[in-house]
């Protein structure tokens, strides 16, 4: 018997689900639609069933929380965010987040439909049938590309400012936090963004972190709580603090270890480290301007 079972919900539910997922695809597929006007309409309309002009009539601070023009994120205040690619994307990550705190987004069933449907107009790139699952964060959403059947659990941390590219069939279990850039010791606004690459088929276990610019191997496994530091090769288990391969999973029918090959995530691109703020031009080596404790 396999682990995950089918379910379903209602057909009559299921019909006014399939009718929405189709009309906001649409939309959202019109070079021309506003999308903060679309955002701040669906929203008031799912939490507060009226028209937002209504609702800013009768409560504006209400209505400021829908409207994507009326709020801001962290990644706003970023001197290494692309402000024109971002505002493509945030009315559809305040879309995201909040529908996240409605009883759609609680609903496996409709919240991983909506978000599916969001996904390809938010990321730089995402194969088939992603699977993202409640109150999962990104940095700016436009710099992260998804392999096929991608899984995403709860209170995922996707910081893709620097760039995070994911294979096929990885799985991120809760609380994964995954980085694509780092701040100097002595400096902090001084920030250097480095590209992050998972391989596919890859299990990144719950509470783990994945620390800037590491290649995490193809059919690698990353333990629970383990702080990935430097990059875990193919077929790795990785665990700790820093992680280290600790064993190597057997897999007699990997055509690239029977031919001694470079594996697919050996071979994808990275892009160079660059700095994310420009009054910092300059890399320094690690542990510039820091001693040994205690010399």
């Amino acid at each position: 018997m396999p682990w995950l079972l089918p379910r379903e919900i209602a057909p009559l539910h299921q019909k006014a689900l399939d009718r929405y997922l189709g009309s906001l695809t649409e939309r959202l597929s019109d070079p021309n639609v506003d999308r903060n006007a679309l955002v701040r309409e669906e929203l008031a309309r799912l939490l507060y069933g009226r028209p937002y002009e209504e609702l800013l009539e009768a409560n504006p601070l209400a209505a400021m929380g829908l409207d994507p023009e009326g709020i801001t994120f962290e990644a706003e205040y970023y001197a290494a965010t692309d402000l024109e690619k971002f505002r493509r994307v945030k009315p559809l990550l305040w879309f995201w987040k909040v529908l996240d705190l409605t009883p759609l987004g609680q609903s496996v069933h409709s919240g991983v439909a909506i978000r599916r449907a969001l996904a390809p107009f938010i990321f730089k790139w995402v194969g088939k049938n992603p699977k993202f699952f409640q109150n999962v964060e990104f940095s700016v959403g436009y710099n992260l590309e998804l392999g096929d059947d991608v899984v995403v659990h709860r209170y995922v941390f996707l910081d893709d400012i620097g760039g995070i590219k994911i294979g096929d069939r990885t799985s991120l279990s809760d609380y994964v936090n995954v980085y694509s850039h780092t701040h100097h010791i002595l400096a902090s606004p001084d920030v250097t963004l480095k590209e992050t690459i998972i391989g596919s088929g890859v299990r990144i276990t719950y509470h783990a972190t994945v620390l800037a610019g590491v290649r995490i191997g193809d059919d690698a496994m990353v333990g629970t709580g383990a702080v990935v530091t430097k990059d875990i090769p193919p077929h790795a288990i990785a665990l700790g603090i820093p992680a280290r391969p600790v064993r190597y999973k057997v897999r007699h029918d990997c055509p690239y270890c029977r031919k001694g090959e470079p594996h697919p995530s050996d071979l994808v691109p990275k892009l160079p480290d660059r700095k994310g703020n420009p009054d910092y031009p300059d890399f320094l080596p690690p542990g510039f301007g820091t001693r040994e404790a205690g010399s």
